[in-house]
Formats: structure tokens, C-alpha cells, sequence
């Protein structure tokens, strides 16, 4: 009978060894994943954007155009790379686009990507456009589509 509680003994000791082992392999691994997942986390949040969410407004004698995006960089002294959700916004219209290359010395904006301009009677979809002027003048490029209302 002693000889049945030794090899009893034996083989309790081995499997407890073996789920104890197994746990602590199961806890370091889920720890390492989690390190991954923080790191991972942490470079999607670090974007090689100079400036984050601008704003800006193109000034003239009757109307202001403000500018927003998501995030913007430096081309040169005046002029900036805006990117992301850029939108255009006055009294009388909006304008839609990914991005635009603003300058401020000038009051100009330059997009060649796919823009949506709305206003109370008219949308128009372009391949880019060209704000000059001080805001008074607006140039839309490439084949455009204009609905009149």
C-alpha cells in the first residue's frame, strides 16, 4: 500500500510541476503580446506631421475663407502641406479635398486631388483647383462636373 501513495505521490508532483509551468509560459507570453500591442499603439499615434489639426483663413475686403485639416508640414517659410480632410469654408461656399499646399504670404491654395466645392445653387467635383486673389478667384482643374440647382 505505501507503494501505490509513493507512485501517487510521483505522479501528483509531476503534473502539478507541469500545470505550474504551462501557467507561468501562458502569463509571459500574454505579457510580450501586450508589450507588442503598447508599441504598436504608440508609433500609429506618432505621425511626421509638423503642425496637427491647422487652421488658417484666407483674408480679403468682403468675405473670409477658413481653412481646416488634420494635419499640416512645412514646406518652406510660407508655404505649408495641408493633409486630410483640408475643407474651405465661407459664408457663400465649401470646399473638400485631401490636400493643398497653402501660402500664407500670398493667401493662395493649390490642390491637384480630387475636390468637391458646394454651395447654396451649385456643387462642383474637379481634379484640383487654384484659390488666388485673395479668395476672389477659384480655378477648378482637370475634368470637372458642375450641378447647377
Amino acid at each position: 500500500m505505501n507503494f501505490f501513495l509513493y507512485i501517487n505521490r510521483k505522479i501528483i508532483f509531476y503534473l502539478g510541476i507541469t500545470i505550474i509551468i504551462f501557467f507561468l509560459i501562458l502569463i509571459f507570453s500574454k505579457q510580450i503580446n501586450q508589450k507588442n500591442i503598447g508599441l504598436n499603439y504608440s508609433k500609429s499615434l506618432l505621425t511626421d506631421a509638423d503642425i496637427s489639426e491647422p487652421k488658417f483663413s484666407i483674408n480679403n475686403e468682403s468675405k473670409k475663407i477658413y481653412i481646416t485639416a488634420s494635419e499640416g508640414n512645412f514646406i518652406n517659410k510660407d508655404e505649408i502641406l495641408l493633409k486630410d480632410n483640408v475643407r474651405f469654408k465661407s459664408n457663400e461656399f465649401s470646399i473638400e479635398t485631401d490636400k493643398v499646399i497653402f501660402n500664407r504670404n500670398k493667401q493662395t491654395a493649390q490642390s491637384t486631388t480630387k475636390s468637391m466645392f458646394k454651395s447654396k445653387n451649385s456643387t462642383i467635383s474637379s481634379q484640383g483647383f487654384n484659390i488666388f486673389d485673395k479668395g476672389n478667384k477659384i480655378i477648378f482643374y482637370g475634368n470637372s462636373y458642375i450641378i447647377l440647382k
